[in-house]
């Protein structure tokens, strides 16, 4: 049990790596798709390309341990929720001061 622990860890790291690898494709092909020649070609490519690394790294990382899979699997949802964090726009909410101008 001790010696799964950091096989488990580097699991989770590789995960987190390839949710990386694949979000933050995702964002540049975001970007550059309102100026591409051929968009669906664009968007397509990049679709393939890094479902073959995501799946192709989960098989490697995993070697035959459903374990692994799953600490990859949930390293690789952190970091989409990390992306979505970092990328996102902010939120138009109003402020507390905006909010008590409205109500008096």
């Amino acid at each position: 049990m001790m010696n799964e622990i950091p096989a488990l860890a580097i699991a989770l790291a590789a995960g987190a790596g390839l949710g990386l690898v694949f979000f933050g494709g995702l964002w540049l092909t975001l970007l550059r798709l309102p100026s591409a020649r051929r968009p669906a070609l664009l968007a397509l490519g990049s679709l393939a390309g890094r479902i073959v690394i995501a799946v192709g790294g989960f098989y490697l990382i995993m070697d035959g341990s459903w374990q692994r899979l799953l600490a990859c699997v949930v390293g690789f949802l952190l970091a989409r929720q990390w992306v979505m964090r970092r990328l996102s726009p902010p939120l138009n909410r109003p402020s507390t001061a905006e909010v008590s101008e409205v109500h008096t």
